[in-house]
C-alpha cells in the first residue's frame, strides 16, 4: 500500500519550497516590488514563467509566505502550550519557540515588516486574523501569571515582546556562527522573560 505521493508530486514540492525561500530572501532584501519573477525563477533554476506553474502571480507568492508563517506561528504555539503544565514553564516555552523563529525567518520577518501593504486583501485579512489568535495565546499564559492585569494591559506586553525579538533580523547580520546565535538566543530570553514577567 502506497502513500499515493508520487515521486512527481515529491519534486513539485520541493520546487515550491524552494520558490518561496528565495522569494522571501530576494523580497527581504530589495523589497516586493523590486524583484522580478525572472530573478525568483532564475534564483531556483527555472524560468520566470514556470513560477507560474505554482503560483498564480508574485502578490500570491507574497501571500503564500506570510499566510504559511502565520498559520505556522499559531499551530507551533498551540503545540508549546499543550506541551507545558505551568504558566512559567508554557511562557519559557513560547519565548523559545518566538525566538527560534525570528532566528530562523529572520527574512520573512523583514518581509512582512515592509511589504503587508502589498497583499491580497484577503491574505493580509488571513494574516491578521492568524497574528490576532496568535497574541491571543500569548495573553491567556500571561493572564494566568499576572491574573490582576487588563486584557490591554497583557496585549500591550504580548506586542512588546514581540517587537523586542522581531528586531533581531534588524540589528544581527547575516554572517552568525553557531556560538553568536547561542549568544543573541539568550540575550533575547533573558530580556523577554524579564520584561514579561515584571
Amino acid at each position: 500500500m502506497t502513500s499515493g505521493v508520487t515521486e512527481r508530486d515529491r519534486a513539485k514540492a520541493d520546487r515550491q519550497a524552494a520558490i518561496l525561500h528565495e522569494a522571501a530572501r530576494l523580497f527581504a532584501e530589495r523589497g516586493f516590488s523590486g524583484v522580478s519573477l525572472e530573478e525568483l525563477g532564475a534564483a531556483v533554476g527555472v524560468s520566470g514563467p514556470a513560477v507560474y506553474r505554482h503560483f498564480a502571480n508574485k502578490q500570491a507568492l507574497l501571500g503564500a509566505i506570510l499566510v504559511r508563517v502565520s498559520e505556522r506561528l499559531l499551530s507551533g504555539g498551540q503545540q508549546v502550550i499543550a506541551a507545558h503544565d505551568s504558566p512559567s514553564a508554557r511562557l519559557d516555552a513560547l519565548i523559545g519557540f518566538h525566538v527560534d523563529f525570528a532566528l530562523t525567518d529572520a527574512d520573512v520577518i523583514r518581509v512582512q515588516d515592509r511589504d503587508l501593504a502589498s497583499l491580497s486583501d484577503d491574505d493580509r485579512h488571513a494574516v491578521r486574523r492568524l497574528q490576532r489568535e496568535y497574541v491571543e495565546l500569548w495573553m491567556a499564559v500571561l493572564a494566568e501569571i499576572h491574573p490582576t492585569r487588563s486584557e490591554p494591559d497583557l496585549r500591550v506586553r504580548a506586542h512588546a515582546c514581540f517587537g523586542l525579538i522581531n528586531s533581531t533580523p534588524h540589528s544581527v547580520r547575516r554572517a552568525r556562527t553557531a556560538p553568536a546565535d547561542s549568544t543573541v538566543r539568550g540575550i533575547l530570553e533573558s530580556m523577554a522573560s524579564a520584561a514579561l514577567t515584571a
